[in-house]
């Protein structure tokens, strides 16, 4: 008994079979594919586009125009604005200002934050508990610490002041002249922002390799050279980080010089008002929209120029690789170490 068995339909030469179309299923798993990471990352740039981007536009166009506060939009002066709040002397004595807070802020601000850092890094005792007390300045209200440091620079009845004058030196006048009110001012920045800087550089101290430390200390290395030869090189790009935060907000800042003497905006001769605290007098106080929109979008240029600045630097001095780097040096000079006590 035979049997015999149907062989498929060959095509006819020169033609190739139809391709099958893809089910339903199969295309959605490819638009999946495709548009998942956009649909993920859409919510970003949506809530930029409403909060960051429209508002930073519609300041750019209400600076080209002669707008009041209560009277709305006037006639269009294209950049006359800028011309008339670049030849404001008061501009300038408050971008000055808010350079010499920012300065007198920033640096001893970073660098008591690198020391606190440093040492919370340690094996201590109860370390959880230190590292939240750091922090507890930030989580103060500014307005309670705008308070007490009113009060504790007081130029009659301050706390400082009375000290003072247990010494037999004369009180400062806090509020009345220019460089006391800046470190008076520094000095609140300082205190409220110290210990959130230190708890991002002690975390950036944490990720660097222990067995750095480990041969860095077999080799004889002391505590201050493994901090400037390990650590530091370590931390850098967290440095920049923490550099380009506190740019940002130094030349922000606003709550500090007006709550430090809220009877004026910046004191009696604007010797303490910085250029945040100035766009707000010329927007709520002279309800001068157009201009107070342009001295936003300088303010926002300077701030841009800044961190132009800090990447143009952070590009020389922040490798990705500099904890390994220190890891090689180490290595070499263990190389070194063994070759001399080899026979």
């Amino acid at each position: 008994m035979t049997t015999t068995v149907n062989r498929p339909a060959v095509p006819p030469q020169g033609r190739t079979a139809a391709p099958q179309k893809p089910t339903f299923k199969q295309r959605l798993n490819v638009f999946d594919v495709k548009a998942s990471p956009y649909l993920y990352v859409a919510p970003f740039f949506i809530l930029f586009a409403l909060v960051g981007l429209f508002p930073l536009v519609y300041t750019f166009v209400v600076s080209l125009y002669d707008w009041h506060l209560l009277k709305g939009q006037g006639d269009f002066v294209g950049l006359g604005n800028f011309v008339e709040v670049l030849q404001d002397r008061f501009f300038w004595n408050s971008l000055l200002n808010t350079l010499s807070i920012f300065l007198l802020s920033a640096i001893p601000q970073l660098a008591v934050a690198l020391f606190l850092a440093a040492v919370l890094d340690q094996n201590l005792r109860a370390k959880t508990f230190w590292r939240m007390s750091v922090l507890l300045p930030y989580v103060v209200t500014p307005v309670a610490v705008a308070m007490i440091f009113t009060n504790m620079f007081g130029e009659q009845y301050g706390l400082i002041n009375n000290v003072l004058g247990n010494f037999g030196i004369d009180p400062v006048m806090w509020k009345s002249e220019t460089f006391p009110s800046h470190v008076a001012i520094a000095t609140m920045v300082n205190w409220r922002w110290t210990g959130y800087n230190a708890l991002i550089l002690l975390a950036a101290m944490q990720a660097v390799p222990r067995e750095l430390y480990e041969s860095a200390a077999l080799d004889g290395a002391g505590a201050v050279r493994r901090f400037f030869s390990i650590t530091l090189p370590g931390i850098r790009p967290t440095m920049v980080f923490v550099v380009i935060t506190a740019t940002i907000g130094g030349l922000q800042v606003f709550t500090e010089p007006r709550l430090f003497d809220p009877a004026t905006a910046g004191g009696s001769q604007r010797q303490f008002q910085t250029t945040v605290l100035y766009l707000w007098e010329m927007a709520f106080q002279r309800q001068n929209f157009g201009k107070a929109s342009t001295i936003a979008w300088l303010l926002f240029l300077i701030i841009v120029l800044f961190g132009v600045v800090n990447y143009l630097i952070s590009r020389k001095i922040a490798t990705a690789d500099a904890p390994r780097s220190a890891a090689s040096r180490l290595n070499r000079r263990k190389r070194k170490r063994s070759e001399r006590t080899m026979p």
